[in-house]
């Protein structure tokens, strides 16, 4: 069984599915709601542990109902939690709009809970592990996270990620704006850049360089909602368990391809 990891954050999150996003001032009758631990982190720790590896997730919650009820159904889930709980700091939340054709708007309230390398955490841990996929952190978390044989970044770490120790891939949407700037800003960290595509695949350069080809879902399209995080798992997945870039890539999109035909976080 492969050994994985997680080093980043979770957002407890409110999902509420309708058929459009309404116009400025109108009102739109949602379908229904509910609720789960989701955000980047929380995700890929999931797919992760769906893929049958044996996952820690380092990250910070909330000492409040939300940070425990999101601890407690990661962990019902097969993760491994390592908590890093923040007495004076909420837990970040989430408002997602779910739209009929499968579109997701994301609205978040409250700043983003990182884990510390000064936390009292088993950062050791990370020494025996596979490959981690890193989402958010400080200098001394990424430190921790390098300890693993492969470190797979989004750039969504910023400035962390900037000074910190060398990547083995970055993974980034082409779509995202924010990702793309970043991953520009970052592009001499990773070994290897890897760009996803949506339906149109994806391409990675820098060691090597090559494409793959989106992998068609099995079911109805209902929601984007943690598709790029679900790629970046099983590329993680897959690059720690030896296999080649394509070969990884396939597992990710495989990964990503499962989440279109979910609602809501895994």
């Amino acid at each position: 069984m492969s050994r994985l990891a997680v080093v980043g954050h979770v957002e407890w999150v409110d999902f509420v599915p309708i058929e459009r996003l309404p116009h400025q001032g109108e009102v739109v009758h949602a379908q229904g709601s509910f609720a789960r631990a989701a955000g980047g982190g929380g995700v890929a720790s999931v797919v992760l542990a769906e893929l049958g590896a044996q996952v820690d997730f380092f990250c910070a919650l909330g000492d409040d109902a939300f940070g425990h009820e999101a601890a407690e159904e990661l962990a019902g889930r097969g993760v491994n939690l390592q908590v890093a709980w923040r007495k004076d700091e909420p837990t970040r939340r989430a408002l997602t709009l779910l739209e009929g054709d499968g579109e997701r708007t994301i609205v978040t309230v409250g700043d983003r809970l990182e884990p510390r390398g000064e936390d009292e955490l088993p950062w050791d841990r990370l020494r025996e592990t596979d490959g981690v996929y890193f989402t958010a952190g400080d200098p001394g978390a990424l430190k921790a996270a390098r300890q693993a044989r492969v470190l797979v970044a989004t750039p969504r770490g910023r400035e962390t990620l900037r000074s910190g120790p060398a990547l083995d891939a970055l993974v980034f949407s082409r779509g995202d704006p924010d990702e793309s700037h970043w991953a520009e800003e970052l592009k001499g960290k990773a070994r290897i850049m890897v760009e996803t595509r949506g339906a149109e695949g994806g391409v990675w350069w820098g060691e090597s360089k090559g494409a793959w080809q989106a992998v068609a879902p099995d079911g109805p399209i209902r929601d984007a909602y943690g598709c790029g995080d679900s790629f970046a798992a099983g590329f993680t997945f897959g690059l720690a368990e030896g296999r080649s870039v394509a070969e990884a890539a396939r597992v990710g999109a495989e990964a990503g391809a499962r989440m279109l035909t979910r609602r809501g976080a895994p």
